[in-house]
């Protein structure tokens, strides 16, 4: 356990001196301010490649705290509020980029709660906002206060560990990093909030992606039939 916790440390003060350098949003933030705000994030962009990699809208890049989120009704990330205030999160910064995947919705049979497939994307701090292309790896199976809360696991395309093709390659070959994910969501809301059963593979996660796809396509032509 004290080799874990060794990692879990090392791991997140390389992320957040790495993070200190800003995202690269914070140069040209004015210039696309206006540009972004035309696009529908959940809606105007498609959730699956032709090469099997997926899209993942980034709302809460690598290394930060602060807790934004889609607005369905617009298709914009926005900061969550509380009773008006903000939310932060009061823990390390998420050890990766936190996200969703546009255009699915995950029936509730399945352990879906009307919003999109959430995705957590291993690789350096990207804008908030944006879409990254990544490859899944896995699952982390998730009750958060008895509900299920699934976490879909990816690696961005820019990450120098992008050729690892499945979540138990990630633990063989870079030892701890599962661990650490596991152990960062397991403990960021406070204690036995949050229980693990562990991970599923690459297949598991392209199982549940292709259902979230599907449903929001039933969905979406059941609102609206002449699309």
């Amino acid at each position: 356990m004290n080799t874990y916790k060794n990692i879990f440390y090392c791991f997140f003060s390389s992320l957040i001196l790495f993070s200190c350098q800003g995202t690269k949003s914070e140069v040209n933030k004015n210039e696309d301010e206006d540009e972004s705000k035309a696009i529908n994030l959940l809606t105007d962009h498609i959730p699956l490649n032709h090469d099997g990699d997926v899209n993942a809208v980034i709302e809460i890049p690598a290394g930060t705290i602060d807790k934004w989120e889609l607005n369905k009704s617009d298709g914009q990330v926005e900061w969550e509020t509380v009773n008006d205030v903000p939310r932060v999160v009061n823990y390390l910064g998420y050890p990766g980029n936190y996200g969703m995947i546009p255009r699915t919705l995950l029936p509730k049979d399945e352990g879906g709660d009307g919003d999109p497939l959430d995705i957590l994307v291993l690789g350096p701090p990207e804008d908030r906002g944006s879409l990254i292309k990544c490859k899944l790896i896995g699952i982390l199976y998730l009750f958060d206060r008895g509900e299920k809360d699934d976490k879909l696991i990816a690696i961005s395309s820019s990450s120098p560990l992008y050729h690892v093709n499945d979540i138990e390659e990630l633990d063989e070959k870079y030892m701890g990093l599962a661990e650490i994910i596991k152990l960062w969501f397991t403990n960021y809301k406070g204690p036995g909030k949050m229980i693990s059963n562990g991970y599923g593979n690459r297949n598991s996660a392209l199982e549940i992606l292709k259902i979230a796809i599907d449903e929001y396509a039933q969905i979406n032509a059941e609102v609206n039939p002449n699309e």
